[in-house]
């Protein structure tokens, strides 16, 4: 008879590990969801681009030189000539205030639509903002408007390094290049955030 009950033993210690396991499974389950759930969230996946894969590449917008001629905007007391939704825009830009800026600058595109400069700040705005599809619609517009728009070749090169495409970043400075037959600093702004851009994905 011992000998007998050795198997029921073996199945009854299987049949224990396997509910303990499951059940610890089961109260584990909400705990992970909630982890999941309540973990921060990046960009949404439509806004990145094609290489925008590793942690190496997703690096703050400011972890690098941002376009720093930007803030020479201010400097610029001759608005009153401009239309004043473009001048409210800019003065917006001026104080980082990137959601009126958009709202300004979008009203005075719509009076005038093929005003390159408004285009490049409207994409410069929501670049700031990290909202990528709408920046880039109107930083192609800029360039589509003004293919010498040194502004638009500078911001979209830093854009795409947001989004980790060194290669696309690359291309307008060549761009840049050929467009300032002499130095200029929307080329110098580009190359510098290239080679810091450069050398943090390398760390």
């Amino acid at each position: 008879m011992p000998g007998d009950l050795k198997p029921a033993n073996a199945t009854m210690t299987i049949r224990s590990a396997v509910f303990s396991t499951t059940l610890g499974a089961l109260l584990a389950a909400p705990a992970l969801y909630l982890a999941i759930e309540t973990a921060p969230q990046g960009p949404p996946a439509t806004q990145l681009g094609p290489n925008y894969a590793t942690d190496s590449n997703a690096i703050g917008i400011e972890a690098w030189p941002i376009c720093s001629t930007m803030g020479a905007i201010a400097n610029n007391a001759d608005w009153a000539p401009l239309d004043p939704d473009f001048a409210t825009g800019k003065k917006a830009l001026a104080a980082e205030d990137w959601h009126s800026a958009i709202k300004a600058l979008a009203s005075a595109a719509l009076r005038d639509t093929r005003n390159a400069d408004i285009q490049n700040y409207l994409g410069y705005a929501y670049r700031r903002l990290r909202q990528f599809e709408p920046a880039f619609r109107h930083y192609q517009r800029a360039v589509t408007l003004n293919p010498r728009h040194r502004g638009a070749h500078e911001h979209l090169g830093e854009a795409y390094l947001v989004q980790g495409d060194l290669a696309k970043a690359e291309e307008h400075l060549a761009a840049l290049e050929r467009i300032c037959l002499i130095p200029c600093e929307e080329h110098d702004e580009l190359k510098r955030a290239i080679a810091a851009y450069s050398k943090v994905v390398r760390r």
